[in-house]
């Protein structure tokens, strides 16, 4: 981690002019330097068209403790990159302990990029981005999102079997097994695709007012497409959804109610396989070499067999090197990703699964082509109104770039750190193939990561992408802590301070259970909400509430940037800062002692208002502030921001050459 003492710069409102350039314009970037930093000249490098360019900063705003420096940036290239050098002596804390023993103090060469000050060269992977391509939409930076496994989040009324609420369903498909609504999840690897326990999208419909209660804007369903298993990620059709879940017109019905409700539809699409049940594989299969045949990836060490995700024979891998099943998922209104889009028409945004593999089988590599058609398609059909989500589990930089996904599911840089803070001391669980248990870590090493991960995409990028504790396919925060529930709202409290799209798995916010994969997948109980079985925390409900109300009414949260103030065992410190509010976020997992922030990191933490149930006053002494817990907490302060106005662009400035 930086020290308090180094210059920070993020890629928000606060630090950069503008956040949508355009190609060829100018932005002008800004630099935060604590006056005990002893900078003395500030240069801003680009590597325009791939050739390192110097352009000198300078001091626009002086304070006590602080210099803002402000240099300008050319968007010569649809991604600029770019960084600083800074000039100064080194302080032989920096250096350390080189500069003892009555040694002259040195000049200073360090650089700073996402990942913060360096005494050593360091290569461009991890320096900031400005990116001139279409920005994702207006609305997604304030979105909090909704997870829905739609056979498990409720019924609706047509459904449930006469006489017997609740009981299995009796119209369903051959390959399913019936389940009733209270009954154990099926943990069997043979079995658990098949059990169905019949909810509904018009019995998601009906519980719209959860979602309004709760304060979630955006409805994520998974596959709603027919298919042979209850998870539907192996579809036998694009073309219609499955009428156990109600068919087209239950879709449309549930659009239609949660626009009515102020909430949008995500979808969920799999463009790396489809099942072996699907029609085009139906038509591959029966003509080996017709034109459907090449939609899937041959497997050349088996002839006569197709490629399968990961080795499971039911999902076929489609083969986005044939130009014909590229236009066929996202060329016209009647695409697979057009048709579906829109008022009237089932979803207003989509999730990609699997898009890290999309695209992508040993020498061939197309999965940013695809990320770009696809990302053409949601914007001709939603007025660029649609967001584009790409699910992705481990380093997704080289799939980031700006005009293809706007973000991801940010496994990577949010989950997993935040799983190895919060995993109970008992409970370590494997994440997503791991072969590995997932390790118990200091926040040190936690803010690391998330750091790193930060600074390997955009701003844009990293702020559009889904955070999320859990999801379908992982195991519940509930379980996660320990059945602890102070813990679950520690990670509330991450997932709604820090930067990102939260997206929150339904029945955490009420404090269900569930180990890794189905058996986290257990019906939304519905029944426990007025009885006092144990299943229903509408305390803990109410915390999720709370916050989700705190994020959409500070700016700083939504909107802010990201500026950790210390990072240490059981405590995260950090500040949200916007243009119009500076929030100042204390997490902790444990009971700690004082922590003091120096009053250089903090300027008008004097005005701070308290804004969670659980934050104290603040205790502002004239050399800093003090922050300690009696046990795991999250407590939010803000503040009006007080910082200078931009300066314009020097008519010197040269330019990008």
């Amino acid at each position: 981690m930086s020290r308090a003492v180094d210059p920070h710069h993020d890629g928000s409102p606060l630090y950069v002019s503008d956040q949508h350039p355009a190609p060829g314009a100018v932005v002008s970037v800004r630099l935060r330097v604590p006056r005990s930093a002893a900078v003395s000249a500030v240069h801003v490098r680009t590597t325009p068209d791939g050739e390192q360019f110097f352009t000198d900063a300078r001091v626009v705003h002086r304070t006590e403790d602080e210099e803002w420096w402000q240099g300008e940036v050319t968007c010569h290239n649809p991604v600029t990159t770019y960084r600083f050098l800074l000039e100064g002596e080194e302080d032989e804390e920096a250096s350390g302990g080189r500069t003892g023993g009555g040694a002259p103090r040195r000049s200073a060469y360090r650089w700073l990029n996402g990942t913060g000050v360096h005494l050593r060269d360091v290569p461009d992977t991890s320096d900031y981005r400005l990116v001139t391509h279409a920005p994702p939409p207006d609305w997604a930076q304030r979105a909090v999102v909704y997870q829905v496994f739609p056979d498990r989040f409720a019924r609706d009324e047509a459904v449930e079997p006469v006489g017997d609420p609740g009981g299995p369903r009796a119209d369903l498909p051959d390959w399913a097994v019936p389940a009733r609504w209270d009954d154990p999840v099926a943990l069997g690897r043979g079995d658990n695709p098949a059990q169905v326990f019949g909810g509904t999208l018009d019995g998601a419909r009906e519980r719209l007012d959860h979602l309004v209660d709760l304060g979630a804007d955006v409805l994520y369903l998974t596959p709603v497409f027919p298919a042979r298993s209850n998870h539907r990620y192996d579809a036998s059709t694009f073309e219609a959804v499955d009428p156990v879940l109600g068919g087209d017109a239950a879709l449309l019905r549930l659009q239609e109610a949660a626009h009515e409700h102020g909430i949008r539809v995500m979808g969920d699409i799999t463009t790396n396989h489809t099942g072996d049940a699907h029609e085009w594989y139906a038509a591959a299969r029966r003509d080996p070499d017709g034109e459907f045949a090449s939609w899937y990836v041959r497997d050349d060490g088996r002839p006569g067999e197709w490629v399968t995700w990961l080795g499971v024979e039911s999902l076929p891998k489609l083969d986005h090197a044939n130009p014909a099943l590229r236009a066929r998922l996202t060329e016209g209104p009647e695409s697979v990703i057009e048709r579906w889009l829109g008022e009237g028409r089932g979803f207003d945004s989509w999730r990609v699964d699997v898009a890290n593999m999309t695209g992508r089988y040993k020498g061939s590599d197309l999965t940013h082509q695809v990320a770009r058609e696809t990302r053409a398609a949601v914007d001709r059909a939603t007025g660029g109104q649609g967001l584009l989500i790409a699910e992705h589990t481990h380093d997704h930089s080289r799939d980031v770039d700006g005009d293809g996904w706007h973000g991801v599911m940010n496994y990577s840089g949010f989950t997993r750190p935040v799983w190895t803070w919060l995993r109970a001391a008992d409970f370590a669980p494997k994440f997503l193939g791991s072969p590995l248990q997932v390790p118990r870590l200091g926040a040190e090493l936690v803010a690391e990561t998330m750091r790193d991960f930060c600074s390997i995409v955009s701003w844009r990028a990293w702020t559009h992408s889904m955070t999320l504790v859990g999801s379908h396919d992982t195991t519940r925060v509930r379980t996660l802590v320990g059945d602890d529930v102070e813990q679950v709202k520690v990670a509330a409290g991450l997932l709604l301070t820090l930067p990102g799209i939260p997206m929150i798995t339904y029945g955490d916010e009420i404090g269900m259970p569930g180990d890794f994969g189905e058996d986290g997948r257990r019906p939304m109980p519905w029944g426990s909400r007025e009885t006092d079985d144990g299943l229903w925390d509408e305390a803990l409900a109410g915390y999720y509430r709370d916050l989700i109300a705190l994020r959409h009414d500070c700016p700083a949260l939504w909107g802010g940037g990201m500026r950790w103030l210390y990072a240490e065992g059981d405590v995260m410190v950090f500040l949200r800062e916007h243009p119009e509010q500076t929030a100042l976020v204390h997490v902790a997992r444990a009971a700690h002692d004082d922590v003091e922030i120096p009053t250089t990191q903090v300027a008008g933490a004097g005005a701070a208002q308290g804004r969670t149930p659980q934050t104290a006053g603040l205790d502002v002494t004239a050399s800093g502030v003090r922050l300690a817990a009696p046990g795991p907490t999250v407590q939010v302060w803000t503040w009006a921001t007080d910082a200078p106005a931009w300066e314009p662009v020097p008519e010197t400035y040269r330019g990008g050459w």
